[in-house]
């Protein structure tokens, strides 16, 4: 049976007023822009939505050079699927400096995501570049935890929680909460006490949250593991937490991986390696992608490579 649903996103909160108002709002584009206008609003979008400051430079970059093809001026509801073909044909074979496979793959993903945004604002009647043939490059898989290592890291974390000596239950608690949430290290460190709800009605809960308004599209509501209570307040004893769950280093954490790595008789566990396991054990067990797009706290841009990693590492072997 699959699992449930992740729970919903909470609403984006709105602009702070302390927050410049947009250079290019969506008013301003009119019934018909211009590629160039379009582009402009389009950067707005990407900054008000947190996108990484490399993303943008690449995204604008690649706009750039469809502008020099088509022309800025050109009205984009006069842009088909053809000239966006032509386009892509001149990238690969006629300009001066041809596209490597990587950046074609970029630019084609550029020329998806900007007219799927014109379409889904209402600027374009039909998103033009939904007919294009995306050829990802392919790339090497992540590494990831097979469930029989899974299992041992397990045992080797509960061993520790119930030594009869001197109980360690940090290593488990650490270990079933990637599991179950997938979150990374960044976002680990950052979970403050009150970011746990353990008396939700539908089951314990953590809350990831960012203090920079910009990243708020990538807050979310996880379900924690059922065991949690008990792990969380064992830990409270041993550790004594003030304000943070973690009120260590990052690099400390990565010790107590290391070590339930080598207890486990397992090559060296990470952050990322266990976000990867849990986000392909949710994609096995019949997740939405959609709905695990959010768990992971992706954009539709990074989702589309992350995601057909996830496909190629969950299907059945050959």
């Amino acid at each position: 049976m699959p699992r449930p649903e992740q729970l919903s996103l909470f609403p984006t909160p709105g602009r702070p007023p302390d927050l410049p108002a947009p250079i290019v709002t969506l008013p301003d584009l009119g019934q018909n822009p211009s590629l160039a206008a379009g582009a402009g609003a389009f950067q707005e979008h990407m900054l008000r939505q947190g996108f990484s400051p490399n993303t943008v430079k690449a995204f604008r970059s690649d706009l750039h050079l469809l502008a020099q093809y088509l022309g800025g001026g050109t009205p984009v509801r006069r842009i088909g699927t053809q000239r966006l073909d032509d386009f892509l044909h001149w990238l690969q074979y006629e300009r001066a400096m041809p596209c490597n496979a990587k950046s074609y793959a970029r630019r084609m993903t550029t020329l998806k995501v900007f007219f799927k945004w014109l379409s889904d604002v209402g600027v374009m009647r039909e998103d033009p570049a939904a007919a294009l043939i995306h050829q990802p490059v392919p790339s090497r898989l992540p590494d990831i935890l097979y469930d029989d290592q899974v299992d041992a890291l397990l045992t080797a974390a509960r061993a520790l929680r119930d030594q009869p000596d001197k109980p360690d239950v940090r290593p488990y608690l650490l270990l079933s909460l990637l599991l179950a949430t997938a979150i990374k290290k960044s976002e680990c460190m950052a979970i403050a006490l009150d970011h746990l709800d353990l008396r939700a009605t539908d089951g314990p809960t953590l809350y990831i949250r960012y203090a920079n308004p910009r990243q708020s599209h990538k807050e979310r509501k996880l379900r924690l593991p059922p065991d949690i209570a008990a792990s969380l307040a064992a830990y409270r004893t041993q550790y004594a937490p003030r304000a943070r769950l973690f009120e260590c280093t990052a690099r400390n954490l990565e010790y107590v991986l290391t070590d339930l790595a080598q207890r486990a008789n397992l090559p060296d566990v990470s952050f990322e390696m266990l976000r990867m396991t849990a986000a392909v054990r949710d994609y096995r067990t019949g997740m939405a992608p959609d709905v695990l797009r959010q768990k992971l706290g992706l954009s539709h841009i990074t989702w589309a490579d992350t995601g057909e990693k996830l496909r190629r590492l969950a299907e059945p072997a050959l």
